[in-house]
């Protein structure tokens, strides 16, 4: 992910984010996403396929009530929390995209005979920067 270090005895630093680092994350984010949702999937589908099991006396009834109570909700923040996953996973993808496009419109801004505003070239949708570290 993105990484930063801070040097000197004034406590000074530097922050350095890679956009393709970013990236890299935030595909991790969308297949932690996609997995969990599957897991959250198969335990809805494991817990339909047991049915009652409980028994109908005053224990099991009363064990049924508390259980149909809490299971939609709990499936449900189950697959609302694979969603954030995603979300998440995308946001990555926001923060390096425009971690780029600042990048490039502050080198724009210090180029030769850039006396102007600086001007960003967006890349397009979906391209994902190579790692450029090595």
């Amino acid at each position: 992910m993105a990484s930063g270090s801070s040097t000197g005895a004034s406590g000074g630093g530097k922050l350095v984010i890679k956009p393709w680092e970013l990236h890299g994350e935030g595909r991790e984010f969308e297949k932690i996403s996609q997995d969990f949702g599957k897991a959250a999937a198969a335990l809805e589908q494991s817990l339909t396929a047991l049915g009652s099991p409980w028994g109908l006396d005053r224990p099991g009834s009363g064990f049924a009530a508390a259980y149909q109570e809490a299971q939609g909700p709990l499936l449900g923040g189950l697959r609302g929390l694979a969603g954030r996953l995603g979300q998440v996973g995308t946001g990555l993808h926001t923060m390096a995209e425009r971690t780029a496009a600042a990048d490039g419109t502050a080198a724009a801004a210090f180029g030769p005979g850039s006396a102007a505003g600086p001007v960003a070239t967006p890349r397009a949708p979906g391209t994902v920067p190579k790692d450029r570290s090595a």
